[in-house]
């Protein structure tokens, strides 16, 4: 069996600066669908990110992407932001979600009222379009559930690291949980009793590459391969075979964004 067989990265940003570029970006990934890799949703920020995912998904039929403007742009954005959104959603069948959206209060300046309208437009137009969102939270938990509870989208909570207490409401609203490298870090002990607890059909796996590289790479880029640190973590935590857990996390990102095996 080729040692990335089952293994599904559901965020990953391939365009970060990093890489060194799309081609070198594009070979990377080519090595990885030939050691197995199943696939990978690009998670877009931005219009020119949004370029970026469809340019991906077209390239390799195991690649597939959003379409998005992350938190960090809300000032900027406009409505014919959300129309090129909806219309490249709509050019592309590779297009399996609207993210990386949400809201991020972590730094000083930030505009709360324009990262609010932000996301609850695209959490409408994910809705008009029947498709599942991804999810950024960062120092917002309160302002995100009460949106999240009022518009009820499908989705994940994109690299989640939050209190049991809080992964169970999220996963009161039907959503997934997304897990990357950080599930591996010594002081993971939230995380580690989420992981624990949840129900395993809502777990999915992701790099949020180039960042949050899993133990023994912490400090590297990371990439879609090293999801492996992180399905062995999780493993070890439930006191299953990594073989199933595997299985299972590729079967939930499959079932999240609609495709097939």
């Amino acid at each position: 069996m080729p040692p990335l067989s089952h293994i599904f990265d559901t965020h990953c940003h391939y365009d970060d600066p990093a890489f060194g570029g799309r081609e070198k970006a594009a070979e990377l990934l080519e090595s990885l669908f030939a050691d197995g890799l199943s696939g990978v949703i690009h998670a877009s920020t931005d219009p020119e990110s949004v370029k970026f995912g469809l340019w991906l998904s077209e390239r390799f039929p195991k690649a597939y992407t959003s379409v998005g403007i992350h938190p960090e742009y809300a000032e900027k954005y406009s409505e014919a932001d959300i129309e090129g959104l909806e219309a490249a959603a709509k050019s592309s069948e590779k297009v399996v979600a609207v993210g990386e959206i949400g809201l991020d209060y972590h730094y000083e300046g930030y505009d709360r009222a324009a990262q609010i309208r932000l996301f609850r437009a695209q959490i409408e137009l994910a809705n008009s379009l029947k498709l599942p969102v991804i999810v950024h939270c960062r120092d917002a938990v309160g302002d995100c559930m009460e949106i999240l509870k009022e518009l009820c989208p499908k989705g994940v909570m994109h690299c989640f690291s939050g209190s049991w207490e809080t992964a169970k409401e999220v996963l009161g609203l039907g959503m997934y949980l997304g897990f990357t490298g950080a599930l591996t870090f010594k002081n993971a002990k939230k995380t580690v009793e989420v992981v624990e607890k949840m129900p395993l059909e809502r777990f999915l796996t992701e790099t949020d590459c180039p960042y949050m590289a899993p133990v023994p790479h912490r400090g590297e880029a990371s990439h879609s391969g090293m999801i492996e640190f992180i399905l062995r973590r999780a493993a070890e935590i439930r006191g299953m075979p990594e073989e199933e857990i595997r299985a299972a996390a590729e079967r939930n990102a499959r079932e999240f964004l609609g495709v097939r095996g």
